[in-house]
């Protein structure tokens, strides 16, 4: 009885753990592919080193970005790191940031 008495305590520290810790971070790697399985072509995106640009083009695990008119780079497509606004104005067009 004694042996389970003491080990009450390393179960209630680990359950802690898993519920302040390992959910937590699970549910936000969920939502960051489920972002990235959501992105359509024509949106504005932000990489995670903070390069914004207009999704040109995708593919399974890559993405093609027009960072400024004329100039698209390649991007791996786990880089996105969030969807800043859909691309309202063409290239180009006044108005254009």
């Amino acid at each position: 009885m004694n042996d389970i008495a003491a080990l009450i305590p390393l179960v209630a520290i680990l359950a802690l753990f898993w519920f302040m810790v390992v959910r937590p971070q699970q549910r936000r790697q969920k939502e960051v592919v489920r972002l990235q399985e959501s992105i359509q072509v024509g949106q504005r995106v932000m990489m995670s080193s903070g390069i914004f640009g207009a999704v040109v083009s995708l593919t399974d695990d890559r993405a093609r970005l027009e960072i400024t008119p004329g100039t698209v780079i390649e991007i791996a497509r786990a880089a996105i790191a969030k969807v800043d606004q859909p691309v309202a104005v063409e290239p180009g067009e006044p108005g254009d940031a």
